[in-house]
């Protein structure tokens, strides 16, 4: 589309669930928020480790259900000092994985944060939503609820007359 005629804007609602296939984790809970510049995933264990002769960022990922641990691997990663919610700049780990809204896949950078005190173990941020979204804060799950009724439903077995 040309600069003329923008890209239609998806409206997205205050919180979704939302996909990662690298980070093989789905509809996870997340929280728009246009208070945050950057994108937050919920992680354990941050560190930097040596495999293979490389320096890797290693990290971990909790399921839904809060009990499988995910440990992922990463050689493309950075740092960037970052403003959590109560204003205290932090350094972080940055990341860029891909994440899948509306159908859409979409290629972001989100900062590793133990965010099990908060309610939402993701948050989206203005640096992905912006020329994408349009937020609609009475609104929940419509990125998820597209998901679901385009889920192909399974046909009943035909039964036999007897």
């Amino acid at each position: 589309m040309s600069a003329l005629n923008p890209k239609p804007k998806q409206v997205i609602g205050m919180t979704d669930l939302v996909d990662f296939p690298d980070l093989k984790l789905f509809d996870a809970q997340a929280k728009v928020d246009t208070g945050a510049y950057t994108s937050a995933l919920h992680c354990k264990d941050v560190r930097l480790v040596r495999a293979g002769g490389k320096q890797k960022l290693r990290f971990e990922l909790i399921d839904k259900t809060g009990d499988k641990v995910k440990r992922f691997y990463s050689d493309e990663f950075s740092q960037r000092m970052i403003r959590n919610s109560f204003g205290v700049a932090e350094k972080r780990y940055v990341i860029q994985t891909r994440i899948v809204l509306f159908g859409r896949t979409i290629r972001a950078e989100f900062t590793l944060a133990d965010r099990e005190q908060l309610k939402n173990p993701i948050l989206l941020g203005r640096k992905l939503l912006r020329n994408r979204f349009i937020v609609d804060v009475s609104q929940k799950n419509l990125s998820y609820t597209a998901k679901a009724s385009n889920r192909p439903t399974i046909a009943k077995p035909a039964t036999s007359p007897e």
